[in-house]
């Protein structure tokens, strides 16, 4: 495909074809109760295709609902460890590989003191949405407790889920928040062992 590696072209089609999948998905899940393609479209994803998948989100199906919030969490971290992956296959990485996150940590202070506010916020966040949900006051939209979470304060949100009995009957946070710190941690050790 124009001079492009077999790799980069597989690439290109697999997420052309997550983009119009969704967009198909998008349609059916609007016009239809029956029919939507979700384990297709996780199979994509899971081939390289979620760079496509979250484009057509962001362009035909930017409402976030508790129905499509599982996959679009999966979809997310999906696409930063492919990110990651790609970054290594086009050999964007040291010399050697280092596991010493304690020497890593020590020499950026400024992302420790990041990691430490973001949690101690996610945690108040699910505590403030814990307390309106016992008073049936306002609550945190679910998309901002994830997305907290996404950002660096997943410990901050696993803690208080277990610790405050929260949110632990929704899959999209009992699987959501691990998968979000798996993800965190291949990029951590992808920062740590990049070549920059």
């Amino acid at each position: 495909m124009w001079g492009m590696s077999p790799f980069m072209t597989y690439l290109v089609i697999i997420n052309i074809a997550g983009f119009l999948l969704y967009l198909i998905n998008t349609i059916l899940y609007r016009f239809t109760a029956e029919g939507q393609i979700d384990a297709v479209l996780t199979i994509v994803s899971l081939l390289g295709g979620s760079l496509g998948i979250v484009l057509s989100i962001l362009i035909f199906d930017r409402k976030a609902e508790k129905g499509n919030m599982m996959s679009r969490v999966f979809v997310s971290c999906i696409l930063v460890i492919q990110i990651v992956l790609f970054l290594v296959l086009r050999g964007h990485y040291a010399d050697h590989l280092t596991l010493a996150f304690w020497t890593f940590f020590d020499r950026h202070k400024i992302l420790v003191a990041y990691l430490v506010i973001i949690n101690f916020v996610t945690f108040a966040a699910f505590a403030v949405d814990k307390i309106a949900a016992i008073e049936r006051k306002s609550r945190i939209r679910i998309v901002t407790l994830l997305a907290l979470s996404f950002f660096g304060g997943s410990v901050g949100g696993l803690i208080a889920m277990y610790l405050l009995r929260h949110k632990t009957r929704k899959d999209y946070f009992t699987v959501g928040i691990p998968l979000i710190m798996i993800m965190q941690v291949v990029l951590l050790f992808y920062a740590m062992n990049a070549a920059w």
